[in-house]
């Protein structure tokens, strides 16, 4: 069974672009959505092994506030399935000081410049934080 990817991204054609990438490069099955309420239903009742989160989202709501991406990680860091689950910024904002800025303000633990310059190399970087999650599950005492 292949790892399941949520992709949060209110742009339909980016969201499709992330989907095919991780669908046709690495194998992964994907969940897209935009809709905040639905994604934190979504990590609480789904095995979901990453997350890749637009940080500009225009529309999406949790119980009728609009929220960011930020913000949605924050609240999907509060869920219990969300503690662990690891979530990578997707963003055009790629200013310096931005990933630190970011990360440390989402509690994300990637960051991932828009528009992708490598494909290949995020499908890399996703396999690698479940991979290491997987192996804290497996083995707390080795990781």
């Amino acid at each position: 069974m292949a790892d399941t990817v949520l992709v949060v991204e209110d742009d339909p054609a980016n969201a499709l672009l992330v989907e095919t990438i991780l669908t046709r490069l690495g194998g992964f099955d994907v969940i897209r959505s935009d809709d905040g309420d639905e994604i934190l239903e979504i990590v609480t009742s789904r095995p979901i092994s990453a997350a890749l989160m637009d940080v500009s989202l225009k529309n999406t709501r949790v119980g009728g506030d609009k929220v960011d991406g930020v913000e949605l990680t924050r609240r999907i860091r509060s869920l219990a399935g969300g503690v662990g689950l690891p979530v990578i910024l997707l963003t055009a904002h790629a200013m310096k000081g931005d990933r630190e800025r970011l990360l440390f303000s989402s509690g994300a633990n990637d960051y991932v410049a828009k528009p992708i310059a490598d494909q290949r190399e995020l499908v890399k970087l996703v396999r690698q934080h479940i991979d290491t999650v997987q192996a804290f599950e497996d083995d707390p005492e080795e990781s």
